[in-house]
């Protein structure tokens, strides 16, 4: 609909004397927004107020000259300037039959923006440590990246997705030790766990499922326990734990029960999220940047680009010299790598594999983060604006008005799939994404399972049902519809609710480009739950089958755009669309 507007703007503009540069398409669109008052037409511009300054005019006067060369359009009723220069633009009610006859003879209802397909995207989303279960604040990263992902795509970009495995460096090593602990203990050994390991019962059930028993020879209690109180210093007692372990047991064998731990819950969270609708084109393994010798090969060319130093025994890397608030350790005392180092190496990779966007979806923690990496990337020889952070605030969850905790090192949270199993698929998925990533998000158990006109999801579900309905009434009854007797009397449809219907239809391709470029999935939530009101709205006021045949078939063809768009609308979002609630 927008595009009937700007080839008007266009062909006007091009018509007005002293006009000097040649502005795209792109640059009208941005002048032009749905207006909030029909009383006040269809469509709004403010183009004049852009160009009046460089034209040297006063807006209005402008605006009336575009007016006065804008040719005659079968699709816009009037024009009329208002305000300071405002254009607003009246549509004939044939523009939106027009978008009906393209959504009901259309399979894919989006006309993909054929440049963006030369576009490559990784999406990066999750990348939640293999140290346990997704829980509830993952969940809302999944939803909110395979929305995305989902709606970049339908609107034609060449989008790939990726989870980032960070299967290397101290967090492993906790999690090997914490598993051991438990196989010891199953020996009936008396060790304990360390305040610092992880204590949820996965841990338990992952050291159920390794088939390991130690030896008396292997480790001796005595030498693996640290003379160190673990109340005191619980970041030191673990360290020291796990030095001993590998001494005592060996760090090949240290690092089999890892890697059995690791590909446990990596298999676990691959199934939660598949369960869930969220699937990856690749999962990144962060050990294998070291394995490959791309960490090396990185940290060389940074010392040769002499963007490293050396300073109380440790590598640092001058990420002040490329807009960082401070440098970052590359390289600890001990020889270590930071996880930093990882970062740097993997967004090269990235940039190295093709893709021209780089869109990393992180916690809301990571704000300090951003800085960092692009000053990495720019080191590497690499565009930073080629990386684009998308941060999602925290979930609470809420449950008969109590918050509930999570805290994945003492084993209290609530799991994604827990939380999946409350509430089903559907409303998880659409509840993650409701509101803008940028905000917090307090999750209502109650609300997310209530079969009620507050619950966004449902609502919005049960508007298809209900055209599912008549669709199977239309049958029952053995009333014929013809699409094309339909289409050509929807002038038939006259009523004012029948035609907010069809404004509200036909904003749907812009709503999802608005979503594309904003990566906002809440924007098309919201459509949706806008759209549905407007049917139910309309749907109790009128009788859709009727005996007037061409009334009738016009009503059926407004409902079955409308049924097309929420189920498209609901599918980019992963929610179902039933044909019977």
């Amino acid at each position: 609909m927008k595009k009937i507007i700007v080839k008007a703007l266009h062909a006007g503009i091009k018509k007005l004397p002293k006009i000097n540069k040649a502005y795209d398409l792109s640059f009208f669109s941005e002048t032009i927004e749905r207006t909030r008052d029909s009383s006040h037409g269809d469509f709004t511009s403010n183009i004049a107020l852009r160009l009046a300054k460089s034209l040297k005019k006063n807006p209005r006067e402008l605006a009336n000259e575009i007016f006065d060369c804008i040719p005659k359009n079968n699709s816009i009723k009037k024009i009329e300037v208002a305000g300071p220069g405002f254009m607003n633009f009246y549509l004939y009610d044939s523009a939106y039959h027009t978008e009906i006859e393209r959504i009901l003879s259309n399979k894919d209802l989006i006309e993909k923006n054929k440049d963006f397909k030369k576009h490559k995207l990784l999406l990066e989303f999750v990348s939640a440590n293999p140290t346990g279960p997704l829980h509830i604040g993952h969940g809302r990263h999944a939803a909110f990246g395979a929305s995305l992902r989902n709606i970049l795509e339908a609107v034609g970009y060449d989008v790939k997705s990726e989870y980032y495995v960070n299967d290397s460096g101290r967090q492993m090593d906790i999690l090997c030790i914490s598993v051991i602990i438990h196989l010891l203990q199953r020996e009936n050994q008396r060790v304990s766990m360390p305040l610092a390991g992880y204590q949820g019962q996965y841990i338990k059930t992952i050291s159920l499922a390794i088939d390991h028993k130690f030896n008396e020879d292997e480790i001796k209690i005595k030498e693996l326990i640290p003379k160190i109180d673990d109340r005191d210093n619980q970041d030191q007692y673990i360290d020291c734990l796990i030095e001993n372990t590998k001494r005592l047991i060996s760090a090949k064998k240290f690092n089999q029960i890892k890697k059995q731990s690791l590909d446990l819950i990596k298999k676990d969270i691959q199934d939660d999220l598949s369960e869930f609708g969220v699937l990856f084109d690749s999962w990144f393994s962060e050990e294998s940047l070291d394995r490959n010798g791309e960490i090396d090969k990185a940290l060389k060319s940074l010392m040769k680009k002499n963007y490293l130093y050396e300073q109380d025994g440790a590598t640092w890397f001058k990420a002040t010299d490329l807009g960082d608030e401070k440098d970052r350790v590359v390289i600890r005392k001990n020889q270590n790598k930071t996880y930093f180092t990882s970062d740097i190496v993997y967004h090269h990779n990235k940039k190295e594999r093709g893709f021209d966007t780089l869109i990393d979806i992180l916690g809301s923690d990571h704000h300090g983060y951003i800085a960092r990496v692009k000053a990495g990337l720019e080191a590497m020889g690499h565009n930073s604006d080629d990386l684009d952070v998308q941060l999602v605030q925290f979930v609470s969850l809420y449950e008969n008005g109590v918050k509930q905790a999570m805290s994945t090192r003492s084993g209290e949270f609530i799991t994604l799939r827990q939380l999946r199993e409350e509430v089903g698929n559907d409303a998880a998925r659409f509840f993650y994404i409701m509101r803008s990533n940028e905000q917090h998000l307090d999750f209502d158990l109650a609300l997310a399972k209530s079969k009620t006109s507050e619950n966004p999801v449902y609502y919005i579900q049960y508007a298809h049902a209900r055209i599912a309905s008549v669709i199977n009434q239309l049958n029952e009854k053995s009333l014929k519809y013809d699409q094309k007797n339909g289409i050509s009397n929807l002038k038939l449809l006259t009523s004012e609710k029948e035609r907010q219907l069809m404004v509200s239809i036909s904003r749907f391709s812009e709503i999802l480009f608005l979503s594309a470029k904003n990566k906002a999935p809440h924007s098309l939530a919201q459509y949706l739950r806008d759209l549905a009101n407007d049917f139910h709205s309309y749907y109790n006021e009128s009788i859709i089958l009727i005996d007037d045949h061409a009334l009738r078939d016009a009503r059926v063809s407004l409902a079955i755009s409308t049924k097309k768009v929420i189920s498209m609308g609901l599918s980019l979002l992963g929610v179902s669309s039933p044909s019977s609630m």
